[in-house]
């Protein structure tokens, strides 16, 4: 396994020996984020804007205008609190041609800080009008989402880990803008996850087997847009569906689920497992899963838990 950061700079590295539009700009977290290696490779394109998030953005909506592809590197946190007004007005309202990639993001960054975790960025960015949202289950699927991002004329944000994630898709894989992909068919329950953590949920499908249970399991890399016909598809038939997602419950996309679903008329049993409108903490990466349910085997209890209620509810 590789860290996402890792492939993620040296992604960036080779798309920028391709394309001369493609321009860098840090927020004073290169060698955190690997956007480093960009800074190496191609020094006359990289921009090292300081701890200065709000003017980084600005620059950016600027070099698009003159016809560059400027990517913005920095932690979610900081880009998508301290400089959401400048993403708002001068990226998402204006179309601008800006690429906007949230590293660090989710739970997995506690011996950071408490104030550097950020599960909030999936609703912030969601709700911003023209902004296309999305989050890589693995590695494979982060470059396809890189090469597809720079190809697209339009603001994006890109939600990225920093540790290593478990393979998951093979050297065929094809990303397309708004579907939603199943990984194993099933019966009965429907987990459906995004980002990195599709790895656990996939443990998680495993441990529920051994369990009794068979669950169709569903992976949304593409928050906004999303095929919600797609999606109402592969969950349709079944009575429980549960979203697992490193982020707030509220916002993200448990919310994006049950809105889809309850759309057309009533829907399953919806259970999102998330963090329960609380923050994070300075703490070990396996003591965050464990707390906030989100380690297989937690997901995998919750799951049968809430699954036996169906269960019971329905011979009542």
């Amino acid at each position: 396994m590789k860290a996402m950061r890792d492939v993620w700079g040296q992604a960036l590295v080779d798309q920028g020996a391709k394309d001369p539009r493609i321009v860098v700009l840090d927020g004073d977290l290169a060698n955190s984020t690997k956007v480093d290696k960009f800074a190496k490779a191609h020094p006359e394109r990289f921009f090292q804007m300081g701890i200065a998030e709000q003017n980084m953005v600005g620059v950016a909506a600027g070099l698009a205008s003159i016809g560059q592809v400027p990517w913005t590197s920095t932690f979610a946190v900081f880009l998508t609190h301290r400089a959401a007004d400048q993403i708002r007005m001068l990226v998402a309202q204006t179309g601008a041609n800006v690429k906007l990639a949230g590293s660090y993001s989710g739970l997995l960054i506690g011996a950071v800080g408490k104030t550097h975790l950020d599960v909030q960025d999936i609703a912030i960015m969601r709700a911003m009008p023209d902004m296309t949202v999305l989050a890589p289950g693995d590695n494979t699927e982060l470059l396809a989402m890189m090469e597809w991002a720079n190809a697209y004329d339009g603001p994006v944000y890109l939600r990225l880990a920093r540790d290593p994630v478990p393979d998951i898709f093979g050297a065929d894989y094809t990303f397309e803008v708004g579907k939603v992909r199943v990984l194993r068919e099933g019966a009965g329950v429907a987990l459906v996850t995004t980002g990195t953590q599709l790895s656990r949920v996939v443990e998680a499908a495993d441990l529920l087997a051994t369990a009794g249970l068979n669950p169709t399991l569903v992976h949304v890399p593409s928050i906004k847009p999303l095929d919600a016909d797609g999606l109402r598809a592969a969950v349709g038939g079944h009575d429980l569906v549960v979203t697992v997602e490193e982020h707030s419950v509220l916002g993200g996309l448990g919310g994006l689920v049950a809105e889809t679903l309850t759309a057309t008329g009533p829907a399953a049993r919806i259970e999102r497992i998330g963090l329960a409108d609380t923050w994070g903490e300075s703490a070990d990466n396996a003591y965050m899963l464990n707390k906030h349910g989100l380690s297989p085997e937690r997901i995998r209890d919750r799951v049968l838990t809430v699954a036996n209620q169906v269960l019971a509810s329905h011979v009542g």
